[in-house]
């Protein structure tokens, strides 16, 4: 299994649709990727009602405790959700202030993302979301945004393989709204046109690189080389 400490990324030019992975690092992930690929959609339409309320309306999920305990009084049903969210570091820079607010050529916008995950308890783990922002011209940079948005996600009673791809797809899509939003004010703060980052299919990202994984182990013969750790 991945640790949790591996990270996903891409990086690509704003307004483009296509998501190549360039350079991109893609985390070990084994069992079967058909059944992984069924369970995960599964898992995340059964445990991200909370999530997505807590998305839509505001609200936080401020613990796990299932309503419908077995008749033991066990809790064995599967939960999971996004306990808080918070902005971790965000750096904004306007290097050639005032003097970039009088050129003439429209700068070049590189988005750059990277996904991990650490855990900070049994139950808890933290999913970081980083956007970095470059925006460049002829005459030097314009402006750079590097972000870190994290959320708290509560995990019980769910496979490990499920938990992955909740922590590395489904979760980062229901921070990325938010981080989205400090981006646009960061840029917008700095003296620009807001910035809205194009929207990103993370459950796609998710099962395409888990594609490419098995297509690497089938191609060393069966042997799993090691999780990449760092940035990507």
């Amino acid at each position: 299994m991945v640790p949790l400490g591996t990270r996903f990324g891409l990086s690509r030019p704003h307004c483009l649709h296509a998501l190549p992975l360039l350079g991109a690092r893609t985390a070990q992930i084994g069992g079967s990727f058909s059944t992984i690929e069924s369970e995960t959609r599964h898992i995340i339409s059964l445990t991200t009602r909370k999530t997505e309320t807590m998305a839509e309306e505001g609200d936080v999920l401020t613990d796990l405790n299932n309503q419908n305990a077995g008749a033991n009084g066990a809790d064995d049903q599967p939960a999971a959700g996004i306990i808080t969210q918070y902005v971790k570091d965000l750096s904004v820079e306007n290097p050639n202030a005032p003097d970039v607010f009088q050129w003439t050529d429209s700068p070049k916008v590189d988005v750059q993302f990277n996904i991990g995950a650490q855990p900070k308890g049994e139950q808890v783990t933290e999913v970081e979301l980083k956007i970095n922002v470059s925006a460049t011209t002829d005459k030097g940079p314009a402006y750079i945004v590097e972000l870190s948005y994290c959320g708290l996600v509560g995990i019980r009673n769910i496979p490990e393989d499920q938990a992955h791809a909740f922590l590395f797809a489904e979760a980062p899509r229901i921070l990325f709204p938010f981080a989205r939003r400090v981006v646009a004010d960061a840029v917008r703060d700095a003296g620009f046109p807001p910035l809205m980052v194009d929207p990103i299919d993370f459950n796609g990202l998710y099962v395409q690189q888990l594609q490419a994984r098995r297509a690497q182990e089938a191609g060393a013969g069966g042997d799993t080389p090691p999780a990449p750790t760092g940035d990507a």
